[in-house]
């Protein structure tokens, strides 16, 4: 079973979805994930499916705008913004929703997420894979801001997405988090980070995370999640951009070449 590398709609960005889909055409990328944002081609399905179509490369997932910098989008109550991700995600016919855990001033969201996440599941069929994250730290000071936790290992989610540079950034284990989470292991960002206070979102091979030990482990128990690169580019102009998102793919690629007598789930 070969695991599909797709990319993230984020790591074109100021770049708009559509720089997004034909990057992804041109590299070679199995799938695309789309991050719903202020670019209103993330947020129509029909708009989505056409580009999905004009390239060839098909949807997987849907990233929630549930980030501190989209609150704005799609209104500001959060199960609206998940059930409006839902339904864009059956639109589109992507099998995950990605969304962060609730932030603590969003107290009532909190109290039911656990719950809501759970039953929406059960009434949509779509998975949804909440992502790992981080304290917010400054010299000095540390700050929890999410809640139920950060941290998806200990909370009783059927399907998560673990994110390297919030690993990273957390100070987190992330090959000890992946075992740890066993088939609720849904989905994979990979980047890389190197422990700083910021998120920073490198490409996977340039920080110190287990990139390369994390994928090989999903390669020799055939895995059957999806891999996403999500990485940051903002700073690169379009060709340094292009280098980047190759050397990812090749990085992801070369990888996920499962060991001689691996074992198998």
């Amino acid at each position: 079973m070969t695991i599909r590398v797709g990319l993230s709609t984020s790591s074109v960005y100021p770049d708009n979805a559509a720089t997004a889909f034909a990057t992804a055409s041109n590299l070679g990328y199995d799938t695309v994930e789309v991050m719903v944002w202020t670019d209103p081609v993330t947020q129509e399905a029909g708009a989505l499916r056409a580009l999905a179509d004009h390239h060839g490369v098909p949807i997987v997932s849907v990233h929630a705008p549930t980030l501190l910098v989209t609150q704005g989008v799609w209104g500001s109550e959060p199960w609206e913004k998940v059930d409006r991700s839902i339904e864009m995600a059956l639109e589109v016919g992507a099998q995950t929703v990605v969304l962060h855990p609730p932030f603590r001033w969003q107290r009532e969201y909190a109290a039911g997420f656990v719950d809501g996440i759970a039953l929406r599941e059960h009434d949509s069929g779509v998975r949804l894979a909440v992502e790992n994250m981080y304290p917010w730290r400054t010299p000095g000071r540390e700050t929890l801001v999410y809640l139920p936790h950060w941290d998806p290992t200990s909370q009783p989610y059927d399907h998560v997405t673990l994110d390297l540079s919030h690993t990273a950034t957390a100070g987190s284990d992330a090959l000890a988090m992946a075992r740890a989470l066993g088939p609720r292991l849904t989905h994979l960002h990979l980047t890389d980070g190197l422990g700083s206070f910021k998120d920073e979102h490198l490409v996977p091979g340039r920080g110190g995370q287990p990139c390369a030990e994390l994928l090989q482990h999903l390669a020799d128990i055939a895995w059957p999640g999806e891999v996403v690169v999500e990485v940051s580019t903002r700073k690169a102009g379009p060709d340094q951009r292009e280098v980047d998102l190759a050397e990812a793919l090749a990085f992801a690629r070369l990888g996920l070449v499962p060991t001689r007598g691996a074992s198998r789930i």
